[in-house]
């Protein structure tokens, strides 16, 4: 007792250091404390909505885009790829298209390995639009080579395999509300879902020094490669139009 007593005499009775609430009675520092909290609570909104300005800024790329990505019919793939059977073609499809896909990710991921990168928003909303307009050919191309092609004109068409896109699924020609879906409002729903999934695979392609150009290119090819292998299933499994 008598060596604790020693030390509060040297430590005096005003000695912050010998406190549980450093600053006397906390005031102060539940005023910092506070304070703190609203800032990240603004900082968070703040993310939250150029998050969803993001999402909606590719999406509506993507809608806009998706009619005009060039779509070859049966006849013509034929033409291109004489002698080949239904699964050939399909795999020379595929492998155009991780192909094309792993060149998107390869450019963004050499763009996080310069000294001063660009905007990476926009770096990975153009990832984002140039592989969807990649993987949006192929799904239309793989519905041609099997006989599934969606009904409509080309816009009811695009926006049918923009649905499958979203979903990563063959269209079942069978359910006809699978197919009117896609024209509703669910489409930018899940669009959007589907946008934040791809943002947060990609996002280690943006990683300065770390990732770059081979492993954008790796991760782009495997996605197609998987989008592929499951749309190509579900084609096989379906009645022909």
């Amino acid at each position: 007792m008598a060596v604790d007593d020693a030390r509060d005499d040297e430590r005096g009775p005003h000695d912050r250091s010998a406190s549980l609430v450093p600053y006397g009675d906390g005031t102060a520092d539940g005023a910092a404390l506070s304070e703190s909290n609203e800032h990240d609570k603004r900082s968070r909104r703040a993310r939250g909505r150029r998050t969803r300005a993001f999402l909606r800024v590719v999406a509506d790329r993507i809608i806009e885009t998706a009619p005009r990505v060039p779509v070859r019919n049966l006849d013509t793939l034929r033409a291109q790829f004489p002698g080949l059977g239904t699964e050939e073609l399909a795999d020379k499809l595929v492998a155009g298209a991780t192909k094309s896909s792993a060149t998107v990710g390869a450019g963004v991921g050499a763009a996080a390995m310069m000294p001063v990168p660009p905007a990476m928003p926009a770096e990975l909303a153009a990832e984002i639009a140039g592989v969807a307009g990649v993987e949006l050919k192929l799904i239309a191309e793989l519905h041609e080579v099997y006989g599934r092609r969606a009904p409509g004109g080309t816009r009811e068409r695009a926006m049918a395999y923009l649905s499958a896109w979203t979903g990563e699924r063959g269209i079942d020609l069978a359910r006809p509300s699978t197919v009117n879906a896609a024209m509703g409002g669910q489409l930018r729903r899940r669009l959007r879902q589907q946008i934040m999934k791809r943002t947060l695979r990609n996002l280690p392609n943006l990683t300065p020094f770390l990732i770059g150009a081979a492993v954008g290119a790796y991760l782009n090819r495997q996605d197609t490669a998987k989008l592929a292998a499951r749309v190509r299933a579900d084609l096989r499994r379906g009645p022909a139009a």
